[in-house]
């Protein structure tokens, strides 16, 4: 009951900090309409919170590979709700930029502590870390309806109101924090033994994360453009376009989680991808509406490895947990942000579907990676109680031992009696 009340907890708070993720995708369509940029412009927006994410991330999970951060979860869901708040104030573009760095130095410190926490509370359990992963997707999802709604019929001077959900994910932190930090009445946790360190399956697993990113980032990044100029000029088809993507993604991780119970991680991920290819095709080539299928379909392929890859890369590195979820989260998946800007000023120079048309290539090097990836076996947990069973078995096999050496030395024991007048189980 407190594994699920933990993992729930923290699904909600995941889903409070990736909010600020795809609120920065959200904010390009106004940027472009209110200060007039060009999409390479507007693309260094996302450049800027992905750069220094980039950075930070892995830093973080080396710190949390070495102490135990639990504080950054609650600091960092402000920070980064702080910066996207203060993005739309002023006009400045370095302002704008350095706002947006700093929320994206927020969402980095947040990730790897928080899947460090995630782990330990669903014990090992895929399922509880897809849902964990399925709070972010939400959290991205929403991003443009909040967005939308705060400044869709105002300006970029009502961003402060994005700072809320800040607000409510770090006073989620807390109470998950304190049902960590008690100890399980009854119950002995030990570690199983960890297997060596897999760097070379880690390095392939990156990449392939690392061309997941870029897809899904150019994607997020003009897919509301993109769509607009499908349906003239339509900010609500723009919109609803990036409402699917992100919505897509939420289903993609659930379903991960729940194929993994039956099929290897690396099967899963690999059929995924293989759907992805043919997705992002589809959405830039179906006719008209069509295109929202495709964009559903894109996100749900993209997300079925998600959670599963965070897994897999903990699994590849069981003695840096917080480095390898620190690459995972965050820098193979923060470098997509760094093409953006190369898709933008392509799309300045030729179209904007010409400029997103590599991006049908990248799924497939994720395939071709995975096709060379063994699937590990996870260090997890066990759990030990005083009075199991394989404990009660143990002792009375000794007891009956015992007894019938005793009995071969011709000592007299009563049926159900030892010499020693202590009973043991018939």
């Amino acid at each position: 009951m407190r594994r699920k009340t933990s993992i729930v907890l923290l699904a909600v708070g995941h889903a409070c900090v990736d909010i600020y993720q795809g609120a920065v995708a959200a904010l390009i369509p106004f940027f472009v309409a209110e200060r007039d940029y060009t999409y390479a412009v507007a693309s260094g927006i996302v450049l800027a919170a992905s750069l220094l994410s980039s950075v930070a991330q892995p830093v973080f999970g080396a710190l949390t590979d070495r102490w135990a951060m639990p504080w950054l979860l609650p600091v960092s869901t402000l920070l980064g709700g702080v910066g996207i708040a203060l993005s739309g104030l002023g006009g400045s573009y370095g302002l704008t930029l350095f706002f947006v760095a700093v929320s994206g130095i927020g969402v980095a410190a947040y990730h790897p502590e928080s899947a460090r926490v995630a782990r330990l509370a669903s014990e090992g359990s895929h399922s509880a870390m897809s849902w964990f992963s399925l709070g972010g997707n939400i959290g991205f999802a929403l991003a443009p309806l909040m967005v939308s709604a705060a400044i869709g019929h105002g300006s970029l001077h009502w961003t402060p109101v994005l700072v809320l959900p800040a607000l409510a994910g770090a006073a989620l932190c807390v109470p998950v924090l304190r049902m960590l930090a008690r100890p399980q009445t009854g119950t002995a946790k030990t570690q199983a033994p960890r297997s060596a360190d897999d760097v070379a399956s880690f390095v392939k697993l990156s990449l392939a994360v690392v061309f997941r990113s870029i897809v899904f980032t150019g994607l997020s990044t003009f897919i509301s453009l993109y769509a607009q100029q499908r349906v003239q000029g339509s900010t609500t088809a723009g919109t609803a376009a990036l409402f699917v993507l992100f919505l897509g993604g939420a289903v993609g991780s659930v379903l991960g989680g729940s194929l993994a119970g039956h099929y290897d991680r690396v099967r899963v991920s690999r059929w995924s991808y293989l759907l992805s290819v043919a997705a992002v095709t589809g959405v830039l080539y179906a006719p008209g509406a069509v295109m929202f299928l495709f964009i559903a379909l894109t996100s749900a392929g993209l997300y079925v490895p998600f959670s599963l890859q965070v897994t897999l890369g903990q699994d590849y590195l069981p003695s840096r947990i917080g480095t390898a979820s620190g690459i995972t989260l965050g820098l193979t998946v923060s470098i997509g942000g760094l093409i953006s800007p190369l898709l933008g000023h392509l799309a300045d120079t030729t179209t904007l579907r010409t400029a997103l048309t590599p991006l049908i290539a990248m799924p497939a090097l994720s395939w071709l990676l995975f096709r060379t990836l063994p699937e590990p076996t996870a260090p997890g947990t066990r759990t030990a109680t005083p009075a199991s069973a394989s404990a009660s078995a143990s002792a009375s096999a000794s007891a009956r031992q015992d007894a019938q050496s005793r009995t071969a030395q011709g000592e007299d024991v009563r049926a159900g009696v030892r010499a020693d007048g202590v009973e043991v189980e018939a």
